[in-house]
């Protein structure tokens, strides 16, 4: 078994059958890290080898704690991992080293993986490209002059080199989707609530962002995805959920997918992206299910006006004990700060109305379609120095991360999504799809997706490296 290429449902299994023990796979991994990590960037505060293969002799000694026992997990650096230095890749905590594990790292150690470092993450998580002065870049491995997406970026640069066989991750506006797009893996967005946040501050109120599982396939997704669902007391709004491993795939035959291609022209894409990720639409096609164009079925100024309010609003709460240090911050940073407090309290309930009348129309496609799509990024990978795309096909980018648009009608509403790759363009870097259904599916869309995997398994072109 070739470690850096099987999946994680492989490696599990042969670890817990004892045909492969937790230390072979400590010593492939850390190999593997050290063979390509150094041109990607992709993972940061790696912990002593000694160490590490320390504890992953333990895991062979000891009796199974869980579903990940004895798998290596780098975890994206804005959770807190208790003894590895967390910064959020910011300056401000370069030198933080927690003494407690957040509750997503909890998870994951209670399930028996093993922690090894962080994956590298824009600072604070704010824009879809992968840079902080913290760590520097982290570059995409189909062309490392480019980037690689963000803000999960490091997490899906080591699932496509094949550092890691699982990764978490988080997705405010694309966070999990831009990256596996741009790096030819998958990433799910699971309906909000699923997977609690850390139960500081308001447990309330702020319902844009959600932590999630990234893999190289759907059923992979689903082992993750497991481990870390599920409420949590503190969180007033986290859920019961079930399980959703094992993954099946999906009859398709008979299924309704609604495809919104650019929104009508509001979500201008650069060219060969809509065709391929039509293209890929007739895999449901060829398996049956009936592939429908869409006319745009809300107003995208509507969703756009009220994300931007709700996300400041909700950026804008989370930075504010940092206002004193402003100075300090980036500046896509500062400006969700300053605009995030300008905001009245009427200003986020006309948002949130403008949520609500998108969330009823959504209610009323989902009763005639099985699945909606949308391209997963509406650009191809863009250069490593670029901070962030300003025009798209001549239409220019009013904030930094208008370019994003695409994303906003998923994660306005909260809804599961699977960011799935859907080939290569002219150049050769990668694309992907979003597909996504009513809250509460993620079973179903995961289900579709691993029908969709079986018949392309595009993870498995790997990169030269």
């Amino acid at each position: 078994m070739d470690l850096t290429r099987a999946s994680a449902t492989d490696i599990l299994d042969a670890l817990s059958r004892r045909q492969l023990s937790a230390a072979e796979l400590m010593r492939a991994t850390l190999d593997r890290i050290a063979q390509v990590n150094g041109e990607v960037n992709a993972i940061v505060a790696l912990r002593d080898e000694d160490a590490l293969m320390a504890e992953a002799r333990a895991a062979d000694a000891a009796s199974p704690r869980g579903a990940l026992h004895g798998l290596p997990i780098a975890v994206k650096d804005l959770v807190n991992v208790a003894g590895i230095t967390s910064t959020q890749g910011s300056p401000l905590f370069k030198d933080h080293v927690p003494q407690t594990d957040d509750l997503l790292a909890a998870r994951l150690r209670a399930a028996g993986a093993i922690l090894i470092g962080k994956t590298n993450t824009p600072e604070f998580g704010l824009g879809s490209h992968t840079f902080n002065p913290v760590y520097g870049a982290t570059r995409n491995p189909y062309d490392p002059t480019k980037t690689c997406g963000g803000s999960s970026g490091g997490a899906a640069v080591a699932l496509a080199t094949g550092m890691l066989a699982l990764a978490d991750g988080s997705d405010m506006m694309g966070s999990l989707r831009n990256p596996a797009a741009w790096n030819n893996v998958y990433g799910f967005r699971p309906s909000w609530g699923r997977v609690p946040s850390e139960p500081v501050g308001d447990g309330y109120l702020h319902q844009l962002s959600t932590l999630g599982p990234m893999a190289r396939s759907p059923e992979d997704i689903g082992l993750l995805l497991d481990v870390i669902s599920g409420p949590d007391p503190r969180m007033p709004l986290s859920t019961e959920v079930e399980r959703v491993s094992p993954v099946q795939a999906a009859d398709l035959t008979g299924m309704r997918i609604g495809w919104l291609g650019d929104w009508g022209g509001a979500f201008p894409c650069e060219e060969g992206i809509l065709a391929l990720c039509r293209d890929a639409l007739h895999v449901f096609e060829e398996r049956g299910a009936r592939v429908e164009a869409l006319a745009p079925p809300f107003d995208a100024d509507l969703i756009w006006d009220s994300w931007i309010t709700l996300r400041s609003w909700s950026v804008a709460a989370g930075l504010e004990p940092l206002a004193k240090k402003k100075s300090s911050l980036k500046d896509t940073a500062q400006w969700e700060l300053e605009r995030g407090l300008a905001l009245s309290a009427m200003d986020v309930h006309r948002a949130s109305v403008n949520r609500s009348d998108w969330h009823k129309r959504a209610v009323e496609l989902f009763e005639d379609y099985d699945a909606l799509v949308l391209p997963a990024a509406p650009v191809w990978p863009f250069e490593l120095e670029t901070p962030y795309p300003t025009e798209i096909k001549g239409q220019g980018m009013d904030t930094y991360h208008r370019w994003m648009q695409v994303v906003t009608p998923v994660s306005l509403l909260g809804l599961p999504c699977l960011g799935a790759p859907v080939g290569f363009g002219a150049q050769g870097l990668p694309m992907g799809m979003q597909l996504f259904g009513p809250r509460g599916a993620d079973a179903r869309i995961l289900s579709i997706g691993a029908a969709y995997h079986s018949a392309t398994l595009w993870p498995q072109k790997r990169p030269a490296m």
